[in-house]
């Protein structure tokens, strides 16, 4: 609640939300002008914040499930569970809320169109993108009557792994969907990796890096990438004899 109530509006709550993740790694924000000394008391104060607001939302759905109550503010508690859950990508917290909320609460509370269409997009995304079920995703959509042209041709573009519409609709969805659609990068990108390996001799390195939507030192330190740089150039691959 302290949380929420410092953040002031809604707006600033969802952009403070969406700073904070789940990750052993997780480096503080980079702020201009601001220490070091500053950066790190940043970052143990926003992943205390994280963890007791995690902490919290979990013991608020097992009080809900516990008690078997469902209602207008169960159903929203667990709405904003799960929201909040996404944007810091805790699968294992909005994955089981997800489930409880769309098999459990709608049947017996059934959400808004809009809410229902939302939340069935959710589910259908992390089945293609994180759990790489694509044939449960698409089942699921049908089943469920999603109508959701970006999800639709997210769906697509890892079904033909179409890189460029993969890009296309991460950077022009939500903050929510395109938390769920991170997890399916790393295998986009060695799919395009893969793609440029066998058409190119070479090619240039400003066109690389928007292929991949990567940097050339990320593409060789985590990809491992052994093309040579020469210059603004990368050579893929040499002429035979050469």
């Amino acid at each position: 609640m302290a949380f929420c109530s410092d953040a002031g509006r809604g707006d600033e709550l969802l952009r403070r939300l969406g700073r904070l993740e789940i990750s052993q790694n997780s480096k503080p924000e980079r702020l201009q002008g601001q220490r070091t000394a500053d950066l790190s008391t940043n970052s143990i104060n926003t992943n205390k914040d994280l963890e007791a607001i995690m902490m919290a939302m979990r013991k608020l759905r097992e009080g809900i499930v516990a008690t078997r109550r469902i209602d207008d503010f169960s159903v929203q508690a667990y709405i904003f569970c799960i929201r909040l859950s996404i944007l810091v990508k805790s699968w294992e917290s909005y994955h089981p809320a997800l489930q409880y909320l769309l098999k459990t609460m709608h049947p017996a509370h059934p959400l808004s169109t809009t809410e229902l269409q939302e939340f069935v997009g959710y589910s259908v995304l992390d089945l293609a993108c994180r759990q790489h079920d694509l044939a449960k995703a698409f089942s699921v959509k049908m089943h469920c009557g999603l109508h959701d042209s970006k999800v639709d041709a997210l769906l697509r573009s890892l079904a033909h792994d179409n890189y460029f519409v993969f890009w296309r609709v991460k950077r022009s969805v939500d903050g929510h969907k395109a938390k769920l659609i991170e997890f399916a990068e790393d295998g986009i990108k060695r799919q395009a990796l893969k793609c440029v390996g066998r058409s190119y001799m070479s090619i240039d390195l400003a066109s690389l890096e928007k292929i991949i939507d990567t940097p050339w030192t990320s593409l060789t330190k985590e990809y491992g990438v052994g093309w040579q740089l020469d210059g603004a150039k990368v050579i893929v691959r040499k002429p035979k004899g050469s």
